[in-house]
């Protein structure tokens, strides 16, 4: 308990691989995107400097980065205070962002990549906007930023992004048109093919994508529950229950907040696994007792 409570190792692994990479997943997309902006010219492109953020590509992948940067106060948090949860409003917007970037890596791989090329669709600044920050966004929040399970209603949710920005393409390239200040169609989605076939398509592929991800998210929640149950189980059983609710409290105490957390959670799992008689309530009142037995020496060392 140098330093840390009995138990605390598992989440905080999470923490530090959460933290990771979303850094990492920002920093791509930072990259990318700047590659776009100090390109003047590109001779298969036309869509570079200011004029890139007219494309989904790069919109999806501010959306995703910025996403995966609202993780890392939280991660910052856990490592002070021992404790990482991710609130489900963040884990939605991570949602919303990596369903939007697997869209662009499947619109990338399956379509533009048989038009234009492989080798053009994948290097400079796509390879990271289309190629790696989709990719790796994709592994982190399917398999490392397990905070909740997604419900079929976050699905639907998640497509908002995608259906926004195709209104507003459509507006731009078919009712505004390059002539009055509008767009070409650079995706080529009215002009290669009929505007109601990819309007329609689109709708059930980011769904399928949505779903797919949710899949992967919601199964890696599930067992990293089990793995987390198991360890726990394994740590705290056979332990004193008044001294590792005492050195819990003692680590995650927060003297210089106006707010004292309870995690309920991580106590009743104490309770369960060491088989003690003590009630939930009787746990959560310790550890307040503990909390403020540590702020009230501390305040009075400072005097």
């Amino acid at each position: 308990m140098k330093n840390g409570y009995p138990g605390y190792e598992m989440p905080m692994r999470k923490c530090v691989w959460t933290m990771i990479s979303a850094v990492t997943v920002f920093v791509c997309v930072c990259i990318g995107v700047t590659m776009n902006l100090t390109t003047i010219y590109d001779v298969n492109f036309d869509h570079m400097g200011l004029r890139t953020f007219c494309m989904f590509t790069v919109n999806s992948n501010i959306l995703c980065g910025l996403g995966m940067m609202i993780t890392v106060p939280y991660t910052i948090d856990g490592l002070r205070k021992k404790d990482f949860n991710l609130p489900n409003w963040v884990v939605d917007l991570l949602f919303c962002g990596v369903t939007s970037v697997g869209l662009t890596f499947l619109v990338s791989l399956c379509i533009l990549s048989p038009v234009k090329g492989f080798v053009l669709i994948f290097t400079g600044s796509r390879f990271f906007l289309h190629g790696l920050c989709p990719v790796l966004a994709i592994i982190a929040f399917c398999f490392l930023m397990t905070g909740h399970e997604i419900k079929l209603k976050e699905a639907v949710i998640s497509m908002s992004p995608v259906i926004v920005y195709a209104m507003v393409y459509y507006f731009m390239v078919e009712i505004l048109g390059p002539d009055n200040g509008g767009w070409d169609d650079f995706y080529g989605f009215f002009t290669r093919i009929p505007a109601w076939v990819s309007l329609l398509s689109f709708i059930p592929i980011t769904f399928a994508i949505a779903s797919v991800l949710r899949l992967l998210h919601n199964c890696s929640c599930r067992r990293a529950e089990l793995k987390e149950a198991e360890f726990h189980k394994r740590v705290f059983s056979g332990k004193d229950t008044h001294d590792i609710i005492v050195a819990i409290a003692e680590k995650r105490r927060t003297a210089k907040h106006t707010y004292v957390s309870v995690p309920v959670r991580l106590l009743e799992t104490v309770v369960r696994d060491t088989g003690s008689d003590m009630t939930l309530s009787e746990a959560c009142r310790l550890y307040m007792d503990t909390v403020l037995e540590c702020d009230a020496h501390e305040e009075k060392g400072r005097k």
